[in-house]
């Protein structure tokens, strides 16, 4: 009995060109004048302290700070620091109405569904819990938060770390059998599956079907919960 669904973003609510094409060349063009024009509000300097302290700098100008930034965006790096600030960025850009958030069809519909049948429903994703909040609140589908439980992102831990399963299951008071794991990502549902939860690989097209021990789905149409 699946009594919580635990789901990724990229390659499986949402497309991963959205976040690619979109959010990620919003954010590298308007970090620098972001930056420079918030520098002084707590929950940036946080940040950026954050982003010296995880790129081991004892002591780093502000525009050394944008220039290594910039270059985690360029490798698309999984820092929380820089998560973080990009959600910030992105908030105007939602608030504006230049994008809004990228879900696939049947995403919504699904969602509400399984909240119907009583099912608890989470994020977790590599992007900061407030860039999350802001894609689904954003959505093409409309304001989607109502359907969710709760948020996780990289604070948790790294999502092919079999522990951050566990202390998302101990976090939503769930036994992790009764947890239902779907991401396009096989090195991420490995983690899940050996900390006990159940699994569900998106294969989004082009994506194809190869050998797994996850089963196997084109889009939530196919899921069961049963």
């Amino acid at each position: 009995m699946i009594r919580a669904i635990v789901t990724d973003i990229e390659g499986t609510t949402s497309s991963i060109d959205f976040v690619k094409d979109v959010l990620f060349p919003y954010a590298r063009e308007k970090l620098p004048a972001f930056v420079e024009t918030h520098a002084d509000k707590p929950e940036v300097q946080h940040w950026l302290h954050e982003t010296a302290r995880e790129a081991g700098l004892v002591s780093a100008s502000r525009q050394e700070i944008i220039d290594l930034l910039i270059r985690w965006i360029d490798e698309d790096r999984k820092a929380t620091p820089l998560k973080a600030l990009q959600g910030l960025i992105w908030e105007d850009g939602y608030a504006s109405g230049e994008f809004r958030g990228h879900v696939y069809p049947e995403v919504a519909e699904n969602l509400q569904k399984w909240k119907r049948q009583g099912i608890h429903l989470y994020i977790y994703s590599s992007g900061s819990v407030a860039a999350q909040k802001l894609l689904f609140g954003h959505s093409e589908a409309g304001d989607l938060t109502p359907l969710f439980s709760g948020y996780f992102d990289t604070e948790v831990g790294g999502k092919r770390e079999v522990d951050s399963y566990r202390r998302i299951a101990a976090a939503i008071k769930t036994p992790p059998d009764q947890i239902l794991f779907l991401s396009d990502i096989v090195q991420e549902l490995d983690a899940a599956a050996t900390a006990g939860l159940q699994t569900v690989q998106l294969l989004r097209a082009p994506a194809e079907a190869s050998a797994s021990r996850h089963e196997q789905v084109a889009d939530f149409n196919e899921i069961s919960t049963g």
